[in-house]
């Protein structure tokens, strides 16, 4: 079981160095990891881990995950890496939950992560795995407005059910996507407040499934 007490004392000494030192406290982590104070006690007191903040936190600090949870080094990595996805996150990409979002580019981190913290999720034989941000609320209760999804870029068949990641002329969006009968392409939002959408063939292109999310707070 991974204690969240341990991480936290990694943590402050990560934001100690970029304050010459200076003593952290649990209130500069909460800060850090952008989540109230109060719920950050909770958390702490509950042993209830907030992944995505420490991976996003990861990712700009440029930080390796599985260091603060097993202790494991880059070399370590190395050597084992058949126990480990190399996922790249990208941080500043948000796929649409509602209207366009931006489409995908170079700028993103290489984040290692431990099978075991994902293996419910991830289907691991022949997975090429990224990772982006909902913005929106089109796809609630499903997928909450902030949280980061998983994507496997291997699987664009959209004949399987199931959430996908799409580019069109509008921008990037997460549906569930259905191909029609008359060839039409399907874009459907699990908030019934919202409206499918029907395109072309020619003016959507499938970026991967959505296999697994980690919800924000």
């Amino acid at each position: 079981m991974y204690e969240l007490k341990s991480v936290i004392e990694k943590l402050k000494d990560i934001i100690s160095q970029e304050k010459s030192g200076a003593r952290v406290f649990d209130k500069d982590v909460a800060s850090a990891l952008a989540i109230p104070q109060t719920t950050f006690a909770t958390m702490k007191k509950r042993n209830s881990i907030p992944f995505k903040e420490i991976l996003q936190f990861c990712a700009t600090k440029k930080l390796s995950i599985n260091w603060l949870f097993f202790d494991q080094t880059v070399d370590m990595l190395i050597n084992q890496t058949e126990k480990f996805f190399q996922i790249r996150y990208f941080a500043n990409i948000r796929a649409s939950a509602g209207g366009g979002a931006d489409v995908f580019n170079d700028n993103y981190e290489i984040i290692s992560i431990d099978k075991t913290l994902i293996k419910n999720m991830i289907p691991f034989e022949n997975a090429q795995i990224e990772a982006i941000n909902v913005d929106g609320d089109s796809m609630e209760p499903t997928l909450q407005d902030g949280s980061i999804v998983f994507i496997d870029r291997n699987q664009t068949n959209i004949n399987k059910d199931g959430i996908y990641i799409a580019t069109t002329t509008a921008g990037l969006f997460i549906k569930r996507i259905r191909l029609r009968a008359n060839g039409m392409v399907e874009l459907i939002s699990d908030n019934r407040a919202y409206s499918s959408e029907t395109m072309l063939p020619e003016e959507i292109q499938i970026v991967g499934r959505v296999i697994g999310n980690i919800e924000s707070l």
